[in-house]
């Protein structure tokens, strides 16, 4: 069901394009908790939706998209505008406010900046503005792993070099960067599209309807496993902080957008897309991000869990505000 940006007015209507959503997390939740579904079943699920079907998602929207129109700057811009600043005041506020070390407040603010574009995102704004609003929602997408990571690991990295001189020099250290990104699924998918679109090839019709199979799959089951994943995420301990990262992934950076979105005159479809896609809370990316440098992984897996069940309420809002 698609509901029509004329009849979100009242809150009920909103909640029945986001309660559905946060049903099927809910449902995945449920059945690995009271074990009907093994979390082995689950990262099979995720292994699927990852690596396969939602990389075809993305292949295929971006080998369809007009990127002249698409890449506007001005969408970027407001978007990553508010990115950065999420991730900044995640770190400065974990080092002013509560005291942690640099590394462990780098990890915070890459859990601020790193929003659920895709297996949240996605489906509500489908939901909300139905499939056709997509089209600026894709081109955030396209380079969002890409950025994040680029900013987050160089962060981190040159951090870590001013404490150890045996620390990979710039070099290694972009080195490492292009590496992980060239391996991510997301990005392969990504830049498979771009390469169909710009070289203007045309698949034949089996391959592309096995795609769109593929695809159909792609968000119930993302979600369904989100769901599952989040069962080993345990709201642990430090809840300031976890108060602080939740309150700028959810409401600062949708807030930075929208502002940014008006000064630079976007367009209503694009405005839209731009601020509800900023204001998914943390994705699970965020948490494989500190566990990777073992720094404030309590505080990004509890992001993770509590912000998903706050966005319940937070986004819905944002919905009533936008045009």
């Amino acid at each position: 069901m698609v509901v029509s940006s004329n009849s979100l007015t009242p809150m009920g209507d909103v909640l029945s394009v986001t309660l559905p959503v946060f049903v099927l997390i809910a449902a995945g939740y449920l059945a690995v908790w009271r074990g009907i579904f093994s979390e082995t079943h689950t990262e099979g699920l995720m292994t699927f939706t990852q690596k396969f079907a939602i990389p075809c998602l993305l292949f295929s929207a971006i080998a369809g998209l007009d990127l002249k129109a698409s890449f506007d700057w001005r969408l970027l811009t407001s978007y990553y505008t508010g990115s950065i600043v999420c991730f900044m005041a995640g770190i400065a506020g974990a080092k002013i406010f509560f005291g942690r070390p640099t590394e462990d407040a780098i990890a915070i603010g890459f859990a601020a900046m790193f929003a659920n574009t895709v297996l949240l995102g996605l489906p509500i704004a489908e939901r909300a503005y139905g499939i056709d609003s997509l089209t600026p929602n894709f081109a955030i997408i396209s380079i969002h792993a890409g950025f994040c990571y680029l900013v987050g690991l160089t962060t981190m990295e040159i951090v870590r070099a001013r404490h150890a001189a045996t620390r990979p020099g710039a070099f290694a250290t972009a080195r490492l960067v292009a590496r992980a990104m060239f391996r991510n699924a997301l990005m392969i998918g990504v830049g498979l599209g771009l390469a169909v679109n710009l070289s203007g090839l045309t698949l034949p019709a089996p391959v592309m309807e096995a795609v769109t199979l593929m695809t159909s799959a792609a968000l119930p089951a993302a979600l369904f496993g989100l769901g599952g994943v989040m069962v080993r995420y345990k709201p642990e301990g430090d809840g300031r902080t976890i108060l602080m990262l939740i309150s700028i992934a959810l409401i600062l950076h949708p807030a930075v957008t929208l502002g940014m979105g008006t000064l630079l005159a976007l367009d209503t479809p694009q405005l839209r897309a731009a601020v509800l896609t900023a204001a998914m809370a943390p994705g699970v990316n965020s948490y494989l991000f500190a566990a990777v440098y073992g720094r404030a992984t309590r505080v990004s897996a509890s992001g993770v869990l509590l912000g998903t069940a706050a966005s319940i309420v937070t986004v819905s809002v944002w919905i009533l505000i936008l045009p």
